[in-house]
């Protein structure tokens, strides 16, 4: 393909994403109350149901915070369609062999996109309750929505990033960037610089959530070494 050519392929896929981004957004402003009452669930499982209200202070903050949610929950939703396209953007500049490995790598982006990100509503209990005991018993709490769901989400959207790391990993191994022997080889380096990362990534900033964000990161590039060893192969 000429230049000309793949910017207008790079046209094409971006077209695509935003139209199933808008449409899984306006999706998202319908059901707006569900997904409301599903990211206010880790709050009320710490405070309990009757203490877990959210509060806001202006007459706009309910339309801000309708177009927030849905804005993110068009990302969730569209990221299929995201992932697809950039892969099918990719396809083009690799050979056959490796271009049957398009559609699994989508897969693969989506399932651990989503994991990482359930993973990290699953730690979230944890670590508002860390937040809330580090202040101490003398602080009377009163959650502002805007910032309790940039929280959470902005937490859910780092973790379904960062867990797209094997995926990242095995592409590089499978293209000869790296070598499973190389990995391999730098595995105590790799252990550290991902403890480091979980721990600077982290927007919670509590040791939970980093511990739940390091371990499978270590776990993957372990996975990400054996399965590079097995592709290769072929």
């Amino acid at each position: 393909m000429t230049l000309v050519e793949h910017i207008a392929e790079l046209r094409t896929r971006v077209m695509v994403a935003a139209l199933a981004f808008v449409v899984a957004a306006v999706l998202a402003f319908v059901v707006y109350p569900q997904i409301l009452h599903w990211l206010k669930e880790p709050y009320c499982r710490v405070a309990g149901p009757r203490h877990c209200a959210l509060y806001v202070t202006g007459p706009l903050d309910g339309l801000a915070l309708r177009v927030k949610i849905a804005a993110y929950g068009g990302l969730f939703l569209a990221s299929p369609v995201i992932f697809w396209e950039i892969w099918r953007f990719i396809t083009p500049g690799l050979n056959r062999n490796e271009r049957r490995y398009a559609v699994p790598f989508a897969a693969a982006s989506v399932v651990f996109f989503a994991f990482g990100a359930f993973l990290a509503y699953l730690t979230f209990p944890h670590a508002l309750q860390f937040l809330n005991s580090i202040g101490g018993p003398s602080l009377t709490r009163i959650f502002d929505p805007g910032k309790y769901l940039s929280l959470i989400v902005t937490l859910m959207l780092v973790f379904g990033i960062t867990f797209e790391f094997p995926v990242v990993l095995v592409a590089l191994e499978l293209t000869g960037v790296v070598t499973p022997a190389a990995l391999a080889s730098w595995r105590r380096w790799a252990i550290v610089l991902i403890t480091v990362a979980a721990a600077v990534l982290t927007p919670s900033s509590d040791p939970f959530s980093m511990l739940a964000m390091a371990i499978p990161l270590v776990v993957f590039y372990e996975v990400a070494i054996v399965v590079g060893r097995l592709l290769r192969r072929h």
